[in-house]
């Protein structure tokens, strides 16, 4: 097993360089020397009231500096990463804070075995200075059916109790006052972790190991072993998982929630989720509380405690009152935490309602007849050969892009069959463009959805009220031209454009009096073929091929082979139709 990369300056620095970095970025913090200890840059401002302390081992980012600020902490005290600060640095915090004129001390402390350790001597310490210092001990962990005597873990929830404490002391409470209400809202509250990959002290290899399919429920934020391991499954069933976990009765640790209740709702990025698999997430944790008849007064979607990269999502849930929601919803300048308005979660969001559409275009009024016939043999033709290049195109692609070009060929060409299944298309050239270029922007996807979508538009205005042999070859170069204003890109770019505009030198040919059109068509497929084939040898000036290394580059341009393979499957579709 390697030792995974990190990006750091020195493996021994890097909780010191991370908290430089955020002292740096943030004008509102400062640290206090000699100390891995951040303090509000307004100590000032705590004369009279009670200061807010909490902390514990780097690698949890953004707590805890992240919510130090004008209410919420008066400052954190860091350990190294998963290790907990130094007795001393506690002790000289407290004396800090106490020196610009605190009414009192309360500590916030996660229970673990060191930070209960060195924050509760530190503690002793302080008082034996005279000074009135609390502690509150957080375990919101719902993980473990029967708690050891260690307890229960602190996890995120403890975010939420630095809101609640920095808002009661901000609004001037006494340390009694705080500490009862925070004491309270650390019982009605829990958490439950669950991860898809471990995590890695840097310098150091994972601490444990997860097969491809499994994902692990209820690990701690170190990457201590949680209780079960299963195998993956989907987002939706994962937090029917969690919840189910969380609210079992007959697990010791569980948090009672009956329908009625009142929640804040915290989805926790553990590190290394995607923000689009956290949007999903927190999508299913909606919905489930609400099928439970729980109403969501506030959620919280983001990276509040972490460990490290770990790819994994925890859920915190807090019973709460109007108090307890008039304290989380209180203002505070800590940068972490964030800006929300204060209003419930709920999937039941009526919606916008769409514009109205604009006007209908003309429809073809026949819907039958022979030109209609002949449009959608040719068509059929078209779909038929951009099925059948699935596998070829997605091969092409896979040097230079992410190996859709394929599928997305295949997406147009299957939309385009039921479009005509729906009703047979029309068969006058300016409404069969219109309507082939809104099926491939509306289906298609991709760039090369929007880059045949305006290709089409600009060629179906250009043939309004025209259907003659040179009206066609206008219309293919009104369609190179709007590519090329909004693509970029242009022939020689190593492109969909390239085989274009071979097949536009040709078609110019219909412009000659007496031009034959299946022999110029031809023509036009030969040209394309060829240019397809020569963007093998070009170098990637446009498009996704641009990034990537021209020695790469060893096979032609998938979207120029596909273009060249309609042009071809159309001229074979006019042969095979009578006139």
């Amino acid at each position: 097993m390697e030792v995974p990369k990190k990006l750091v300056t020195t493996v021994s620095g890097c909780a010191d360089d991370a908290l430089a970095g955020l002292v740096a970025c943030n004008p509102e913090l400062r640290l206090l020397q000699g100390h891995r200890v951040v303090l509000r840059n307004d100590l000032a401002a705590v004369r009279g009231r009670v200061a807010v302390l909490s902390g514990g081992g780097s690698g949890h980012e953004p707590a805890h500096a992240g919510y130090v600020g004008k209410g919420m902490l008066t400052g954190v005290v860091a350990g190294a990463v998963f290790a907990s600060p130094s007795v001393g640095s506690v002790l000289t915090a407290i004396r800090a804070v106490t020196q610009a004129g605190a009414a009192g001390v309360l500590l916030i402390v996660k229970n673990y075995t060191g930070d209960r350790l060195n924050f509760g001597m530190a503690l002793e310490r302080a008082r034996a200075e005279g000074t009135d210092v609390r502690m509150v001990v957080v375990g919101d962990d719902c993980a473990f059916a029967k708690p050891g005597k260690a307890g229960r873990r602190g996890v995120c929830g403890t975010v939420l109790v630095h809101k609640v404490a920095g808002a009661l002391a901000e609004a001037g409470a006494s340390l009694d006052e705080i500490e009862k209400k925070v004491t309270a809202a650390t019982k009605v509250m829990g958490t439950l972790g669950l991860s898809l990959s471990p995590c890695s002290i840097p310098g150091s290899k994972p601490s444990f190991q997860l097969a491809a399919d499994e994902m692990e429920l209820g690990l701690g934020i170190h990457g201590e072993a949680g209780v079960h391991r299963m195998k993956v499954l989907p987002a939706d069933k994962a937090v029917e998982t969690m919840l189910k976990h969380m609210t079992d009765p007959s697990n010791a640790s569980h948090l009672s929630l009956t329908p009625g209740s009142s929640v804040v709702l915290v989805v926790n990025n553990l590190g290394g989720l995607s923000c689009l698999e956290l949007g999903i997430v927190a999508g299913a944790a909606v919905r489930c509380l609400e099928s439970r008849g729980i109403c969501i007064a506030r959620a919280l979607v983001g990276s509040f405690m972490t460990a490290l990269e770990m790819a994994g999502v925890s859920l915190t849930l807090m019973l709460v009152d109007e108090e307890l929601l008039r304290l989380i919803d209180a203002k505070t300048t800590a940068m972490a935490w964030p800006n929300l308005l204060a209003g419930p979660a709920t999937t039941r969001r009526k919606e916008i309602p769409a514009p109205a559409e604009g006007p209908k275009k003309p429809q073809d009024e026949a819907g039958s007849g022979p030109g209609t016939a002949r449009v959608q043999r040719v068509l059929e033709r078209v779909c038929s050969t951009l099925l059948d290049m699935r596998d070829r195109l997605n091969e092409l692609d896979r040097g230079a892009g992410d190996g859709d070009c394929g599928h997305t060929h295949a997406r147009a060409a299957q939309a385009i069959r039921e479009w005509m299944r729906a009703r047979p298309p029309p068969a006058v050239p300016a409404q069969l463009l219109s309507g082939l270029a809104d099926v491939v922007l509306e289906q298609m996807g991709g760039s090369s959805g929007v880059l045949y979508g305006l290709f089409l538009t600009a060629a179906a205005r250009s043939l309004s009220g025209r259907s003659d042999f040179p009206a066609w070859a206008d219309a293919m170069d009104a369609g190179i031209e709007a590519m090329q204003r909004y693509g970029g890109a242009a022939p020689g770019d190593r492109t969909m454009l390239d085989s274009l505009f071979a097949a536009a030198q040709a078609l110019r040919s219909l412009r000659s009096p007496g031009a034959n059109l299946l022999q110029v068509l031809a023509a036009a497929a030969q040209s394309a073929e060829a240019a397809a084939e020569a963007t093998r040898h070009m170098e990637a000036a446009a498009g996704r091929a641009s990034y990537v290394r021209s020695s790469r580059l060893e096979q032609p341009d998938p979207g120029a082979v596909a273009v060249a393979a309609v042009l071809r499957a159309v001229l074979e579709g006019l042969r095979d139709t009578p006139q």
